[in-house]
């Protein structure tokens, strides 16, 4: 029997590892960061957090 949830149904088990997130003051937007080499990924327009992936201090 399987564990993990099926497929596609926009779910997942723990954080996303390798990558935090930080919030822009200057624009209000939550951007996604790689841990290891400091690049910046990936930036959330909605104006919400990034789902599961951790919060840099």
């Amino acid at each position: 029997m399987a564990v993990n949830k099926p497929i596609g149904d926009n779910s997942r088990k723990g954080a996303v590892r390798q990558r935090c997130q930080v919030l822009n003051t200057k624009t209000n937007l939550w951007v996604k960061r790689d841990t290891t080499t400091g690049r910046f990924l990936d930036v959330n327009q909605n104006g919400k957090p990034h789902k599961g992936v951790r919060k840099e201090k």
